[in-house]
């Protein structure tokens, strides 16, 4: 099978979409099916790299790290298109969306598309964010995903969102999978010392790990705030607060402001092949946000056989079980009391942690590869079924005009 994926973003930021990509290319290739990307460059420039097609693009100026296309690419789409893929799977609502669109109409692909983000809670970004109503966004998206065939939710949740928005098409839930195996192994004493050291941590401290982009939307304040009314000293337990993003500088002021310089460190973007260590370190992964549309995170720290401690989100089901891998609060105050509890029974972590590798196993990426190759064989077996009845349906008109011509034309020559 032919795959064509387009992606606003790709390996030059890190984030869930991107993760989510590398993943499905991954699982589709070892699988024997021929993978094409395309994406939109960092350089400026259009150019062609391996199995991917970059391009030319500048900076949106909306979001950091979000470019938009200076180009048709009509070369590009040219080729695509003629490369006659049998699946167009489109990641992203903006740019690449309307290539990958162009290409399956044109080639008669399936036309699959994941949505990876609730737009609600990035609108702050755009000039124009604060006067765009729920309305507005429901119809936007309603007229921009009918042209897919199919859409592919990672979570229920997500599911409901796309429901409330009025779209009609099909919609396939489908969790975006992680490699299990990166997170599975533990670290030795001599790599927990060595990183210790690295971050200057107390030998005796626990390590408590949020890990992510750090936007506005991400609550890091509220992890801030909870840590600050839990008054635990750094003796005791850090923060490690691991990622980038436009709200670090606010943060770390914030930090600063409420005299927890020493118990909150922030360690700024870390590399896909450097987050393992950081979920081995821990021994407790919080996160505030409600944002997630899967959250891949949640599922890197239960493969690391870690405790979560979350808000409350319907992202969560399937990934918490409160007072089994975790728990979920509601309040600071809840926080606040969880924290307590998670770090004063050292016992927690190994029978929340064991829970947590179990769950874990619904998240590899075989599984996902598999349900996600399932729909493509669902769908173009659809579209081959339309071109055959289109066909018929063709022959069949056909066959009724020539014949209708005939004798039209025998009765013509009887006439006077």
């Amino acid at each position: 099978m032919k795959v064509l994926i387009t992606t606003d973003l790709f390996r030059s930021t890190i984030n869930g979409v991107v993760t989510s990509v590398l993943n499905l290319e991954r699982e589709l290739k070892e699988q024997g099916h021929e993978v094409r990307i395309l994406t939109v460059s960092d350089t400026g420039k259009a150019y062609q790299e391996g199995n991917v097609w970059y391009l030319r693009s500048v900076p949106s100026g909306i979001y950091p790290g979000v470019r938009i296309p200076v180009s048709r690419g009509k070369e590009y789409v040219r080729e695509l298109i003629a490369w006659k893929p049998d699946v167009v799977h489109s990641q992203c609502e903006f740019c690449t969306f309307g290539y990958g669109r162009r290409i399956a109409r044109e080639t008669g692909a399936a036309f699959v598309h994941t949505f990876h983000t609730l737009y609600e809670q990035y609108t702050k970004y755009i000039p124009i964010g604060k006067h765009l109503g729920a309305a507005a966004l429901a119809g936007w998206m309603r007229y921009r995903l009918r042209a897919a065939d199919v859409c592919i939710a990672p979570t229920e949740k997500v599911e409901r969102t796309l429901l409330g928005y009025g779209i009609e098409n099909s919609i396939a839930v489908i969790p975006t999978g992680i490699r299990l195996e990166r997170f599975g192994r533990t670290a030795d004493q001599e790599e927990r010392e060595r990183f210790r050291s690295e971050w200057g941590i107390a030998p005796g401290a626990k390590v408590v790990l949020s890990l992510g982009r750090l936007g506005f939307e991400k609550r890091i304040d509220e992890l801030l705030r909870g840590w600050k009314q839990a008054d635990i000293p750094k003796e005791q337990a850090v923060l490690l607060v691991a990622g980038g993003g436009p709200a670090r500088e606010s943060l770390e002021r914030w930090a600063q402001e409420l005299g927890l310089a020493e118990q909150v460190k922030f360690c700024g973007m870390i590399e896909p092949s450097g987050t393992p260590a950081f979920y081995q370190m821990a021994d407790l992964f919080v996160c505030a946000s409600t944002s997630e549309t899967q959250g891949l995170t949640y599922a890197e720290a239960l493969a690391s056989g870690l405790p979560l401690l979350c808000r409350a989100d319907s992202c969560l089901k399937g990934v918490l079980e409160p007072g089994a891998n975790g728990y979920a609060y509601e309040e600071v105050e809840d926080f606040v009391n969880y924290l307590k509890e998670l770090l004063g029974r050292p016992d927690l972590k190994s029978t929340m942690g064991a829970h947590s590798r179990k769950l874990s196993r619904a998240f590899g990426t075989k599984a996902f590869g598999e349900a996600v190759l399932k729909l493509y064989r669902k769908e173009t077996r659809k579209k081959e079924a339309w071109r055959n009845e289109s066909s018929a349906v063709y022959q069949e008109s056909e066959a009724s005009f020539q014949e209708w011509n005939w004798a039209g034309y025998a009765n013509a020559k009887r006439l006077p």
